[in-house]
Order: C-alpha cells, then sequence, then structure tokens
C-alpha cells in the first residue's frame, strides 16, 4: 500500500475525540482506527505489538544490526479535534494544483480560496488531498500515523539500511489534551521520541505553549421579565461581562509567535445558569502563570459584583517541553540533519500549541515535535500536499538510518 492510499484509508474512519467525555478514549470509535492499524503491524511483521483497553497502541521494528545503540520512538494520535466533523470524510486529490481557488463544494458554495488562505500558494505544481468541505480532513494527525507506518514498510523493505530497534506508539484523544494520560513510557523504552504531528514541511519544534483550560460557572437568578427590577440576575449578562474583562488584544487571532492568548472556546446558558470556557496559553512560564493570575481577578471582581454567583475551575493541561529537551538537544539537531540531508529546510519555530510530546518530555520521554505535513488543521479548508506527506516519511527513516550507523551527534 503507499503512503498516499494510506492515509486516504485512515482519513475515512471517524475518529473525533469528545472533550465532555471524561473516559478514555474519549470515544469508541477511535478503536475503529486502533484496529486497522494494528492489523496491518501485524501483517508487516512488526514485534511487541500491544492494544490496551484505553486505545494505546505499540509495536516494534527489530534492530537489524549487531551493534548497540539507543531505542527511539515515533509516535502519533488517531483522534480527531472536536472542532469540526470527521464523519464522512471525501478526501479528494487536486493534481498539479494551479494556484487559482480550490471549489471544495460546489452545492455549498464553499471554495478553498488563495485570497484567503494564501499559503496554498506555496503549493502550486503539487499534488495536494483537500475535502469536500464539508468535513475536516484529519491529517492532524492520520498524515503521522501514515508516515511512520509507510517508514517501517520501508525499513523492512530495505534491510540494506541499518537501524536499531525503533519504538511505535499510537495515542488516542491528543486533541482534547489527554493524549499522554496513561502512556506508559517504561513500557514503550525508548530513549528519545518524536511526535509526526507538525504542520508545514520543515516544522521541526522543541517549544510549546504552557497550557491551561478554564471553566466559569455562572448562577444567575431568573424571575419573570415583568417583575425582574433588583430581582433578576442574568447569567448571560455575566459571562459577556467575563469575556469583556479580559483583553481583546490577547485573543488567539490577534496574537503570533510567542505571544500567548486567552481564548473564548464556549459559552451557554440561559437567565438561570451559564458557562463561559476558555483555555489560557503562554509560552513563558510567568507570563502564563499571571495569566491564571488574571483569570481569577476576573472572576473575584464579578463576584464582588454578584457575590457568589461564579465559580472558576481551572486546571493545567501541559507545559513547555524546552526546559526537558534542551539538556538533550542533540536529538533536536540530530532531525535537523536528517532533513537537510533530504533536502528539507528546517523550520526551527515554537509550537503554538501542544502535542503529546509535550506532556511526554516531563513524563521523561523527551520528545521534539516534526512536521506531518497538513495545512490548515480542524476545518474545513484543511489540505495535505502529498510531497510533504511522502517527505515526513523519508525522515523517519533518514534518523532510524543516521542512529543506526551511530551518526547522533554529528561529531
Amino acid at each position: 500500500m503507499n503512503i498516499v492510499d494510506r492515509f486516504i484509508k485512515y482519513a475515512k474512519i471517524d475518529t473525533q475525540s469528545d472533550e465532555n467525555n471524561s473516559e478514555t478514549p474519549s470515544t469508541k470509535k477511535q478503536f475503529d482506527l486502533a484496529r486497522v492499524v494494528e492489523q496491518e503491524m501485524r501483517d508487516m511483521g512488526l514485534e511487541d505489538i500491544y492494544l490496551d483497553d484505553k486505545c494505546y497502541l505499540m509495536g516494534t521494528l527489530p534492530s537489524n544490526i549487531d551493534k548497540k545503540v539507543p531505542t527511539i520512538g515515533f509516535i502519533s494520535h488517531f483522534d480527531t479535534s472536536p472542532d469540526m466533523s470527521g464523519k464522512n470524510v471525501k478526501p479528494r486529490i487536486v493534481e498539479n494544483y494551479d494556484g487559482k481557488e480550490i471549489v471544495l463544494n460546489e452545492k455549498d458554495n464553499i471554495v478553498l480560496s488563495p485570497k484567503d488562505f494564501p499559503e496554498v500558494l506555496d503549493y502550486v505544481g503539487e499534488d495536494i488531498i483537500v475535502t469536500d468541505g464539508t468535513t475536516l480532513l484529519g491529517a492532524d494527525d492520520k498524515a503521522g500515523i501514515a508516515e511512520i507506518m509507510n517508514a517501517m514498510q520501508y525499513l523492512i523493505d530495505h534491510p540494506e539500511i541499518k537501524h536499531g530497534k525503533i519504538r511505535i506508539g499510537f495515542t488516542p484523544d491528543e486533541e482534547i489534551g489527554r493524549g499522554a494520560d496513561h502512556f506508559d513510557v517504561k513500557k514503550f523504552g525508548a530513549e528519545w521520541a518524536y511526535t509526526m504531528d507538525g504542520s508545514q514541511i520543515g516544522e521541526l519544534e522543541y517549544e510549546n505553549f504552557n497550557a491551561a483550560s478554564a471553566k466559569i460557572l455562572i448562577q444567575g437568578r431568573n424571575v419573570h421579565p415583568g417583575y425582574a427590577k433588583n430581582k433578576m440576575i442574568n447569567a448571560l449578562h455575566i459571562a459577556n461581562e467575563i469575556v469583556m474583562l479580559l483583553p481583546v488584544n490577547e485573543r488567539p487571532e490577534f496574537t503570533s509567535g510567542y505571544e500567548g492568548f486567552f481564548h473564548l472556546i464556549g459559552l451557554n446558558g440561559t437567565v438561570d445558569e451559564a458557562s463561559v470556557s476558555y483555555i489560557i496559553r503562554d509560552h513563558d512560564h510567568n507570563k502564563f502563570e499571571k495569566r491564571k493570575t488574571q483569570m481569577q481577578k476576573v472572576v473575584n471582581f464579578v463576584n464582588t459584583k454578584y457575590p457568589e454567583s461564579v465559580k472558576l475551575e481551572m486546571n493545567d493541561q501541559y507545559y513547555n517541553m524546552r526546559e526537558k529537551v534542551e539538556p538533550v538537544k542533540h536529538i533536536v539537531d540530530l532531525a535537523f540533519r536528517a532533513m537537510k540531508a533530504l533536502d528539507i529546510e528546517p523550520i526551527v519555530k515554537p509550537i503554538r500549541g501542544g502535542t503529546d510530546g509535550a506532556r511526554l518530555s516531563y513524563m521523561g520521554l523527551p520528545c521534539p515535535n516534526i512536521f506531518a505535513g497538513g495545512i490548515n488543521f480542524h476545518g474545513r479548508f484543511e489540505f495535505l500536499p502529498i510531497k510533504s506527506l511522502k517527505k515526513a516519511s523519508e525522515v523517519v527513516v533518514k534518523i532510524a538510518e543516521m542512529v543506526g550507523e551511530g551518526d547522533i551527534s554529528g561529531k
């Protein structure tokens, strides 16, 4: 099976996770893909294959050399984002993209336009995989799974490429921040790993946001509007006050680079009760803590106006992996050199998000992030350049080869 067919096969399987379900996996349908990949691993002859009851799948490509080299790993995730439907995904290949608008769905007038998404012009002349405009594509992170599986098959088919022991792992629920919750680092047994979960070709990341979630519960008081004076407390108006008390210029749509943000992701309710959900992000840990304090101050202030009406539930989700990766920076440098060897220009930059690798790094498995190739994740305008898909898989092979040759430090 070639890598494009493999990706399309995976993309058609609905694996959307559910942030409102506390079970692991948050959706049983993630097992639909896990079992497909498990069987493919068995068919290609990988060893130590294990799919647990929480939808974590691991396997081993044994070493084909006599000397001892580090065991390394590659990791991706099964689930797709709750932000957009992943049901009935219909991938389509646009051959030799000409730089013009791509009509994704003529009936609903859904168009991938260079005017709105100028990054698509970087792929003129290439074949790209798009959606039909009604779902996301799922390159985040089914492209990563396809790349890893394709690389393992390539190494099996080309025994002349010498490599050490390679562990591969696939997780559920990464998109809702729980992908590493039950990952058994000791069982995985790698000295370090890479998540194949970045975006454009060349991305290589070992910095990410510090992250927290915040849910604000608001208890109002509903009274007949004809008799509401001095009695009604409208929970929806309180929710609006909370939103307006946080800085407008520190929203995701107005920030970039190392700038953090407060991101409103949910607002629900009635006059009687409402809830406001945020995610809080910042690369700098001190600024991250200040953002959490600011959120608490907003809630405290609102409670002075409406005593005991507002309750804040705030939890840390993950931290910046840089602190754990920098002491072993050679693993980043190794990926950098692997890309250069394949004529890929590395783009080393901070992730404006997070990956399983962030939490895994704090669990004792240093885990930088490598591009998977997809663009415009989490929405109907997501697309995947086929060249990027193939190149990412080549990077996996090259890293395995360089470690097998003992070319780890580059000296």
